[in-house]
């Protein structure tokens, strides 16, 4: 009755009851099936269940223990930390059993981290290849705390899907010295399975320190991290990399940290040891035959030494940049005294000048010619000028045209008559008003085509004309700087900000024994030390500046030995050289940023420029009227520097991309080579090959003749020697640094022109003053000590970024600038030295007529 009335009641409330005609005796057979049910099924879950035992265990004490999928093993760990002592705990554990089905896995359970690993672990390397390690070591993560002394407890928990025993053993130990301590080496041992990683906590009053990671083993691969206190840990070779700082070594590795970037006034100091060495530059290994094919790594242990010392501090970095900027201020001051000094030796050569209204006839006299202006003893031949400034003569040219004589004389003008003839001919300030004219041009060919020639016969267009032809030089360079150098900077400044936002210092190649930062910047030092580009290419600005105004002034009062004596003044190249060296000094900055493989081009482009210039100027000096426009000039740098990029993106061991090169390069050479030779008088076009072969069979087999112009052509087969040999070398070697190869060409190139232009001028009886004489040898020796400084190399990015740290070194000069700082330091005084060689090394020539000048 009792059971109806509960079933009846049931009915009434549910919605979903039972039909009325249920009988009270089914429904006593219902609830007896439900109890068996209930009974089996409860022996059956007990029997699944694992059975779990709780051990109390103690450090330092070694467990060998099995387990199965039937049984699971948790150890019970407490220890007592403390705010003022950090202590580590290692867990190492050693796989006894081989061939598992399933592997072991270990929980570690704490306060505020939980830590799991399996054994044997599996590392991937590329390609998929899988390395197993039975031998497993890993270090906890320890929470900070707040009270003075706290006793904490964690739990290792074992266990196994395997249904066979699998033994292992099981140590848990202290780390006594898991604290770094300041300017301490500390040597330990690590492999892939055991990495190892340490607390070091900022000394009060120090800001930055520099961690540093020596080993005398160049593999196994590692990795050196830095991270902030905070669990979990990555201590992987396939998680390292996920925070922090970190950078891949083989014996040398160095990271500088700031406390800054680290709230904790602490960091963890953590060493991986990779599964592969392919990273750091190592073999790689073959290809698996199978998938799921597993690899025996061997034996990977590594011993490694760290050391954290602390890095530099403020006063460091203002004296080096007092320094830096008291060097090239010296230079700004001595060429302040030197003007003084000339300023005075010019008013004093003002009482002996000229008078303006001195008569033809007593300036001739003063010059030592007759009263008719002419120098006594002077034959009038081929290229003579007549008294009025007229063109040549017909017979002169004629009867030159057939002698075989090498003495050529030319009629020398009265000073005053030229002054005259120059002031006439400003009336036209178009040079292709001088230079389509057909007579002219027939001039071109006669003059140009003498066996000697003078600078009087290479400077006959206006100068207003030239002047302005060659100041599109300087604006052109000008032009190309800020549409070139605003990209640079932009993207130097993403890879700085790459750089710091993901932690990977192998993006930049830096000298991390010496690289200071400041802000933003990874490399503050070798940033700084490119001033000297930029204020000595300033300072030389300023020089030809000084130079230009004095000699328009000259020009504006008609100064006769300003306007017929001495090398043509133009002073175009010579700005467009001093930009070249602000920029070079701008974009080495911007290299030095985050130097690296893909970016070299922006610390080589304006050395290109630089080169190209110089001999160009070296050409301006003795043929004025046909040196190559700034459109060529500039055409043909860019075709250069379009090669340098070429060379650095397919250049590394391409074979066709050298063969490729090395003909431009040979059949650049050839060309140029004619073109200074007949002084442009020549037509490249589908005549050109005979008539090389009808010059080659009249002068060399029928008439068995030497060269007309012997000087030009020591010079263009010494030149083709060095092209030639220089285009082998690239074909044979393949040098993986191509940008440096190519600015190796042009640097010979523009030392074989110079070393020829001071030998010819020397042989032609000139004369070298005292200042470019100090500056030649000021200058040479400079160079010197720059190669010397500069082929140290501290860091290259043809190797890996690993193997590139094995050439750090530490700083030199004031504990802040390295080898590579000071090569900037004296490459920028030597460059400028160079310039001011090229600026005055024909100063002797100032009162010369430059119809005794000769061209070479």
């Amino acid at each position: 009755m009792v059971f109806r009335s509960c079933w009846k009641s049931r009915h009434k409330n549910g919605s979903g009851a039972a039909p009325c005609w249920i009988r009270p005796g089914l429904a006593a057979l219902l609830l007896l099936w439900l109890c068996v049910t209930q009974f089996v099924c409860g022996t059956g879950a007990v029997g699944e269940t694992k059975n779990v035992v709780q051990k109390d265990a103690e450090f330092d004490v070694t467990y060998n223990d099995t387990v199965t999928s039937e049984n699971q093993t948790i150890y019970a760990f407490n220890h007592t930390i403390s705010r003022n002592k950090t202590e580590g705990v290692r867990v190492t554990v050693d796989l006894l059993s081989q061939g598992l089905e399933s592997p072991i896995l270990f929980v570690v359970r704490q306060k505020q981290a939980v830590l799991s690993f399996q054994v044997p672990l599996i590392l991937r390397g590329l390609y998929q290849r899988k390395y197993p390690y039975n031998h497993v070591g890993r270090t906890l993560c320890q929470p900070p705390t707040r009270a003075l002394s706290e006793t904490q407890y964690f739990f290792l928990d074992v266990s196994t899907l395997s249904s066979q025993g699998t033994n292992y053993q099981l140590r848990v130990s202290r780390v006594e010295s898991f604290t770094l301590q300041t300017n301490k080496k500390f040597s330990f041992t690590a492999s892939p399975s055991q990495p190892q990683y340490f607390k070091y906590v900022f000394p009060d009053g120090m800001d930055t320190v520099i961690v540093k990671v020596n080993s005398d083993m160049t593999f196994p691969c590692s990795v050196m991290s830095v991270q902030d206190i905070q669990c979990p840990v990555y201590d992987l070779d396939n998680n390292v990399a996920f925070i922090g700082m970190y950078q891949t070594m083989t014996k040398k590795g160095a990271i500088t940290v700031q406390r800054k970037d680290f709230p904790s006034n602490s960091f963890y100091v953590v060493i991986v040891v990779k599964t592969e060495d392919e990273a750091c530059g190592g073999p790689l290994r073959f290809y698996p035959l199978r998938p799921d094919e597993l690899i025996d790594a061997g034996n990977r242990s590594k011993a490694i030494d760290v050391m954290v010392s602390p890095a530099i501090n403020s006063e460091v970095y203002v004296m080096g940049m007092l320094f830096c900027l008291g060097i090239f201020l010296s230079f700004y001051l001595l060429t302040l005294l030197m003007t003084c000094v000339e300023n005075k030796r010019m008013k004093k050569r003002e009482v002996f000048r000229i008078p303006a209204d001195m008569s033809p006839a007593e300036t001739a006299s003063l010059l030592g010619k007759n009263g008719d202006g002419k120098i006594p003893g002077v034959q009038y031949e081929y290229g003579s000028f007549a008294d009025n400034g007229s063109t040549l003569s017909s017979d002169a040219i004629t009867d030159s045209a057939t002698s075989t004589d090498n003495n050529y004389g030319y009629t020398e003008r009265s000073l005053d008559s030229v002054g005259r003839s120059r002031q006439e001919s400003l009336s036209s300030v178009e040079e292709d008003d001088y230079d389509t004219l057909d007579d002219i041009d027939s001039d071109k060919n006669i003059v140009r085509t003498k066996k000697f020639l003078y600078v009087s016969d290479l400077s006959r267009k206006d100068k207003r004309i030239l002047s302005k032809k060659y100041q599109i030089y300087f604006w052109n360079i000008a032009t190309i700087a800020v549409f070139y150098a605003l990209p640079v900077i932009q993207l130097v400044i993403t890879y700085q900000t790459v750089v710091n936002v993901t932690g990977n210092q192998d993006i930049c190649f830096y000298n991390f024994l010496c690289a200071h930062p400041l802000g933003a910047l990874s490399a503050f030092n070798n940033i700084l030390s490119n001033v000297g580009y930029v204020m000595l290419g300033l300072l030389f600005l300023l020089i030809v500046l000084k130079r230009d105004i004095i000699h328009n002034r000259a020009l504006v009062r008609n100064d006769l030995n300003a306007l017929e004596c001495g090398i043509p003044k133009h002073f175009g190249l010579f700005y467009a050289m001093g930009t070249a060296l602000m920029m070079e000094g701008l974009l080495s900055a911007c290299y030095h940023v985050c130097p690296n493989y893909t970016n070299f081009q922006f610390d080589t482009s304006f050395m290109y420029m630089i080169a190209g210039l110089c001999m160009l100027k070296l050409y301006q000096k003795r043929h004025p009227d046909i040196n190559a426009s700034a459109y060529t000039a500039y055409a043909c740098l860019a075709g250069v520097i379009f090669f340098s990029v070429l060379g650095v993106v397919f250049g590394k061991g391409n074979m066709v991309f050298w063969i490729v090169f090395s003909v431009i390069h040979i059949l650049a050479t050839l060309l140029l080579s004619t073109q200074l030779y007949y002084m442009g008088r020549w037509r490249l076009d589908s005549g050109v090959l005979r008539r090389m072969v009808n010059i080659i069979y009249t002068d060399s087999i029928r008439q068995c003749s030497g060269p007309m112009y012997i000087d030009r052509m020591v010079l263009l087969v010494m030149g083709n020697i060095v092209n030639w040999s220089l285009a082998a070398y690239g074909l044979i070697e393949r040098p993986n640094d191509f940008a440096s190869y190519l600015l190796a060409i042009a640097i010979c190139n523009l030392l074989l022109y110079f070393a020829f232009y001071i030998i010819m001028k020397l042989r032609s009886g000139e004369r070298i003053q005292c200042l470019p004489l100090v500056c030649i040898l000021f200058t040479a020796v400079v160079w010197g000590f720059a190669l010397y400084f500069f082929f140290q190399g501290l860091s290259t990015w043809q190797k890996t970024p690993a193997e590139s740290r094995e050439h750090n070194r530490e700083c030199i000069l004031l504990s802040f600038f390295d080898d590579h700082d000071i090569w900037h330091f004296l490459s920028s005084i030597a460059m400028f030295g160079s310039f001011l060689v090229l600026l005055t090394m024909d100063d002797d020539l100032d009162n010369v007529q430059r119809d005794k000048i000769f061209v070479f």
